[in-house]
């Protein structure tokens, strides 16, 4: 399965050329303009599994820096500070990393 698949190329081109610059980066407007925050919670734990790239059931900070790549190949990583603000804003339970439920919450509300 590829983020194509759940989310059309054409907006997630959209959303990440909105990041592009450093400390630029905003969850929300991401999510709204790449289509997630409209999928069902089917879609969202999907595109997590996808994201999740050592199969661990978390999003863990080393895989969060280079978030924006597993949307478009060549796209910038994300700085230390939009990695600790995206974390603190999905990791209900403070363990640092953010789980599927939790991912799913933050996209979707």
């Amino acid at each position: 399965m590829s983020l194509t698949s759940i989310l059309s190329a054409e907006a997630i081109e959209n959303a990440v050329k909105d990041c592009q610059a450093p400390d630029s980066f905003s969850y929300k407007k991401f999510f709204q303009l790449c289509g997630l925050s409209s999928k069902t919670p089917q879609e969202v734990k999907d595109v997590f599994q996808i994201l999740d790239e050592d199969n661990s059931g978390f999003i863990e900070e080393s895989e969060l820096k280079y978030f924006l790549q597993r949307f478009v190949p060549g796209a910038r990583t994300l700085t230390e500070a939009e990695m600790k603000s995206f974390i603190s804003a999905a990791d209900d339970d403070s363990d640092g990393r953010i789980g599927a439920d939790e991912f799913q919450t933050m996209v979707l509300s």
